[in-house]
C-alpha cells in the first residue's frame, strides 16, 4: 500500500494536506508547520518516504485500545524518520494535538490551522491500513505541493 500526504498549505504553525491511498483521495490531514531547525513537538517531519508499522506499546496505544476495542490492534507508526521518534497517525483537530504526528480529518477548518471530522476519517483510514499492513509493506510519502512565497 502506498499512502501519499500532499502538503498544500503551511501557515508556519500548521500544515494542511490531502491524503491519498494508492492514488485515491482518502482524507485531509493536519501537521505542525515547517521549521528549518527542529523543535520537539512543534515541527512536521521532512518530505520523504517512510515505512508505516504497528506500534503496540505506549500511551496512545493504550488509550486507543479502550476507545476502539472493536478494531484497534496498534498505532499507525511512521518509522525511520531521521531525527524523529514515535511519529503516529492519530486523531486530533488542532496543532496542539499533533506533536509532530499526522492528524486525519474529513475536512479542513476555515482557519487553515484546524481540521474537522478527525475521528471518522481516522477510523476509515485505520481499517484500510491495518488490513494492508497484515499483507504487504505500507509506505507513506510526504510531498510539499505549494511554493514558498517571498515576503
Amino acid at each position: 500500500m502506498k499512502i501519499d500526504v500532499l502538503r498544500y498549505n503551511d501557515t508556519g504553525h500548521a500544515t494542511l494536506s490531502v491524503v491519498r491511498i494508492n492514488g485515491k483521495f482518502e482524507c485531509y490531514s493536519l501537521e505542525d508547520g515547517h521549521r528549518d531547525v527542529k523543535e520537539y513537538g512543534e515541527t512536521r517531519i521532512p518530505n520523504g518516504t517512510y515505512t508505516v508499522k504497528l506500534r503496540t506499546e505506549g500511551g496512545h496505544h493504550e488509550k486507543y485500545l479502550k476507545k476502539f476495542p472493536e478494531f484497534h490492534e496498534g498505532m499507525l507508526h511512521v518509522t525511520d524518520v531521521p531525527k524523529f521518534e514515535w511519529i503516529l497517525i492519530h486523531i486530533g483537530n488542532f496543532p496542539k494535538d499533533t506533536k509532530g504526528c499526522l492528524l486525519t480529518a474529513e475536512q479542513p477548518g476555515i482557519d487553515k490551522e484546524s481540521v474537522i471530522g478527525s475521528t471518522n476519517a481516522y477510523k476509515k483510514l485505520y481499517k484500510k491500513v491495518l488490513e494492508a499492513i497484515k499483507k504487504e509493506p505500507v509506505t507513506i510519502t510526504y510531498t510539499q505541493i505549494y511554493y514558498e512565497q517571498d515576503n
